[in-house]
């Protein structure tokens, strides 16, 4: 499978440089808008791969995206001193008109896979840019959110959080809402499980879990600038599930049509993945305060990709 990245910086390198080490594609097509840093990713990438895999790595234009089964977009500009949110959702807007009008001109029928931040609403855009449909219009919602969710609970545990099954719903943002009345570590609830080892989920627990999934972000940029590792590794892993056509479960992000009453909205939920893109949802049983969570942030999501001039 050939795979494109447009946008060749700290996330689309990292996703490209995952996706490499695992060996799941065939070829993997860097491009940016500065030529010379999408050859330098590619050409140092492509140094790791015989430690890993024999996927081929390598700089190349839209032209070069021909048959591409996945292309995943990791562009866009940044604010400007002064310049509202609003601007600049705008006038990213338009580099996506542009960017998703060349990859659907040499790959149409390619999955479009959203990294650029904020992601829900550069899904929502991309969609509403696009016409296609919104199976094939995938955010990386909060599957990094997730992954934070479980790696916390683990912790809690002493357990290997692969063996943890929660989800963080929403926006991949403030408003997200971490669905805890579902959490589950095998077939069992969890806070069943931590009671029963005597690490009961404790109001200080969840608190604790809850700050560190939500400013997770936060703490790493004032560490080093930027999060992209995390993400590298997700958007790795969400090329695989369609690569493969695994039909796995991934809390990712697309234009759905009703969420708790808010109707065309793009947010994360649990869906199956595969090689058409989303196949379907797998809605968690949510407590009524999670309910209300999700509605709120749904209705936040809504009300910012309605004032988006697309």
């Amino acid at each position: 499978m050939k795979i494109g990245i447009v946008g060749a910086g700290q996330v689309g390198a990292s996703a490209a440089y995952a996706i490499a080490l695992l060996g799941t594609v065939r070829e993997i097509i860097l491009i940016d808008l500065d030529p010379a840093m999408a050859a330098a990713q590619a050409e140092d990438i492509s140094h790791a791969t015989p430690f890993a895999s024999a996927t081929h790595v390598r700089k190349g234009g839209y032209g070069d995206l021909a048959s591409a089964k996945v292309v995943i977009i990791a562009a866009g500009v940044s604010q400007k001193p002064g310049e509202t949110r609003l601007d600049l959702l705008a006038r990213n807007a338009e580099v996506f008109r542009a960017v998703t009008s060349e990859v659907l001109t040499h790959a149409p029928e390619a999955i479009l896979l959203i990294a650029s931040n904020p992601v829900d609403i550069m899904t929502g855009v991309t969609q509403r840019l696009t016409g296609l449909p919104a199976h094939r219009v995938i955010g990386s919602g909060t599957i990094l959110d997730t992954a934070r969710f479980r790696v916390l609970l683990g912790q809690h545990l002493n357990i290997d959080p692969r063996s943890v099954h929660a989800y963080v719903l929403g926006e991949h943002g403030d408003s997200e809402v971490l669905s805890w009345s579902s959490a589950a570590v095998g077939a069992s609830l969890y806070a069943d499980v931590a009671l029963a080892n005597g690490k009961p989920v404790t109001n200080a627990v969840r608190e604790k879990i809850d700050d560190g999934v939500r400013r997770a972000a936060y703490r790493i940029i004032e560490g080093k600038g930027a999060t992209y590792y995390g993400i590298g590794a997700g958007l790795a892993r969400l090329v695989a599930a369609i690569g493969g056509d695994e039909r796995s479960v991934h809390s990712v992000s697309i234009m759905t049509p009703d969420v708790e009453g808010v109707k065309d909205v793009p947010l994360s939920l649990p869906r199956v993945l595969g090689k058409n893109g989303v196949l379907g949802d797998v809605m968690p049983e949510i407590s009524a305060d999670e309910r209300l969570g999700l509605r709120a942030s749904a209705e936040l999501l809504k009300d910012t990709l309605e004032a988006v001039k697309v």
